[in-house]
Formats: C-alpha cells, structure tokens, sequence
C-alpha cells in the first residue's frame, strides 16, 4: 500500500514539475524578453522560500496538533470562539494565525480532514484570521505609512481596523446564529481525553514522520505549477493590465482626479510607493486629510484583492484543495472589499 502510495506520489510530482516546465516555456516564448536572471529572481527563489515557509507551518501546524496544544493554544480565544459556536480547534488555529497564516491555514486543513471540524467551521475562522493577519503585518507597515502620511495614516489604519473588527463581530454572530450549540464534532474534551498513551515526543515525532512528508508533497504537485502560471501572468503583464483597468473605472465622485493618482500608484507600484505619492501631495497642499484617507482606502480596495490572488492563491491551493482554496480566498476578499468600502462611505458621511 505504502509503496502504490509512493509511486502515484512520484508520478503526481512529475506531471507537476512537466506541467510547469511547459507554462515557463509558454512564457519565454509570449515575453522572449525574460531573461535567466528575472526567471531565478522572480520565479525559481521566491518559489523555494515559499514552499519551505508552507513546510515550516505544516510543521508547526502538525505539531501543535499531535502534542495535544490545541486546547492550551486556544485558551485566549476560548470565549469569543465559544460564543460563536466554533469550539476550541478553531480557536487554536485563530491563536496562531498571530504567528504564521500558513500554520494556521495548515491546522485548519487537518482538522478538517480528521473530521474534527465541518465545512463552515473552517470557512468562518479563515476569514475570522483576517484579524490576526492586520496584527502579523502591522510592524512592517505603520511605522512606515505614518512618517509618509502623518495623520491621514493613522485614519487609514484606524478605519481598516475598524473594518476587520466588524468583519469579526459579524462572522462571530453569523457562527453563533448558524451553527449549531454543540459542534457536529463530538466532544472535544472527550476526544482529548482518547489520545493515545504513548510519551508526547514519539508521537509527535510519528506523526511528523507518517503525515507531513505526503503533505509537503500534495502542497508541492499543486503549488509549483500554479506559482509558475503566476509568475508567467504578471511578466506578461496581465495583471498591471486588470489594475489599470480598474483603475481606470474607478467613481471619482468622492475621490478627486488629484487623489486618484495615488490609486495608480498604490496600484501598479509597490506597496508604500502609494504612500509616498500621498505624503508628496498633502505636502503640497493639493489634498485635504479627507482626501487622502479616501484615497488610500481606495487604493486598498482595488489593489489588495488582486495582490492576494497573485501572493495567496497559490498556497491556499496547495494547502486546500483547488476549489476549497480559490472559494476562501475569493470570499475572504469580498467580505474584506465590503468592510472597508462601508467604513469608507461612513467616514466621507461624518467627516
């Protein structure tokens, strides 16, 4: 059994591994212009730093599962996750999406597999991970946005805050309405208690050994290729394309064409280049406070969704299946669209 395993394994891999081959030559081919260089930097690198941190949080995700942390891991998160009828699994997960979204993400698809959490379980508390996310990258940007924009950024980051807390507040009630008191799961405190006996380090230790490679390996047939469409898409420039356009569609009714500059850029630059050109503006005085915060949130809405499809879509498919992974992260988005743009609409209302 053990070796039909291995052989369809090794044959899923290299159909994987041929497949992208012949989307990097599509690419060579349609942008001859693609040079060796561009190909390691964009493609071959940021590929193998993204499967080893998929396989670190596989890792950690298996282990925190099989050294029975689930309950420790989900004791902060315990009454909000109970009040909203998720259990403690979900809360585990939400306590280390603080730490690394992969892990996260990999706990969630396990616990699902094992049947220890349903469907809309695990479609709630991704999205609820949102929350975590907005903490795990707020060093990296606040302190930069703010020396940019100065108060606008701190409006900014307040208003999509507040969006992600609402976002919070809703999924938590939903889960509360819809699921039911006691989860389809059985008792966890029960299952907790059936563990098997044996000493924590050895059964961790083959659970790592039975599970995480055959995992690393699903992940792997799936991530490679679908990277590899990626990285082909944005040289070919599909994806400055769907920005511009959106862009280009975008209601200036409330955002000025001077503060739509700012959208272009936040859009089709990187991701504080937007800032910048925000600072350089109100600096000038060719925009108000007001102005800004709108515009930002702006470029927020237009430019995130498609940055997560081009930097998510390919491990949320690899950690889940195709389908499951392309429907969270597409919902996932629309729910976070949807805050933002109604926290915007209430600031241009009261401010």
């Amino acid at each position: 059994m053990s070796r039909r395993r291995n052989k369809r394994s090794t044959r899923s891999l290299l159909v994987s591994l041929g497949l992208a081959a012949i989307i990097l030559l599509a690419g060579l081919h349609l942008a001859p212009h693609m040079s060796s260089r561009q190909v390691f930097s964009g493609l071959i690198r940021p590929l193998g730093q993204l499967m080893l941190t998929i396989a670190l949080g596989l890792l950690i995700g298996q282990v925190i599962e099989a050294a029975g942390w689930t309950r420790a891991f989900s004791t902060l998160a315990r009454p909000l996750f109970r009040f909203g009828r998720l259990g403690d699994r979900c809360g585990a997960a939400f306590i280390a999406a603080f730490a690394s979204g992969v892990a996260a993400n990999a706990m969630l698809q396990n616990f699902y597999q094992e049947e220890k959490i349903n469907r809309q379980q695990l479609y709630l508390t991704n999205f609820l991970n949102q929350l975590p996310a907005f903490f795990l990258h707020l060093p990296t940007t606040f302190f930069t946005v703010i020396s940019m924009t100065g108060a606008a950024g701190v409006l900014y980051f307040a208003l999509t805050f507040l969006a992600v807390l609402l976002r919070t507040l809703v999924l938590i009630g939903y889960g509360r309405w819809r699921l039911p008191a006691t989860p389809p799961t059985a008792d966890e405190s029960a299952a907790h208690a059936a563990e098997p006996s044996a000493p924590r380090s050895k059964r961790v230790w083959a659970a790592i050994r039975e599970k995480l490679p055959q995992r690393i390996l699903r992940v792997g047939v799936l991530v490679v290729p679908i990277y590899t469409a990626v990285f082909v898409f944005n040289r070919l420039g599909l994806f400055a394309a769907a920005r511009d356009w959106l862009a280009d569609r975008v209601v200036t009714a409330f955002v000025p064409m001077e503060s739509l500059s700012i959208v272009v850029l936040s859009f089709v630059a990187e991701f504080t280049s937007g800032f910048a050109a925000a600072g350089a503006l109100m600096d000038a005085g060719m925009l108000t406070t007001q102005q800004t915060v709108l515009a930002l949130l702006t470029g927020n809405v237009l430019a995130f969704p498609i940055r997560a499809l081009r930097h998510q879509l390919p491990h949320y498919m690899g950690i889940y299946s195709p389908r499951m992974g392309a429907e969270l992260l597409v919902l996932g988005q629309a729910f976070r669209v949807v805050s933002i743009i109604g926290v915007g609409v209430l600031y241009h209302l009261v401010a």
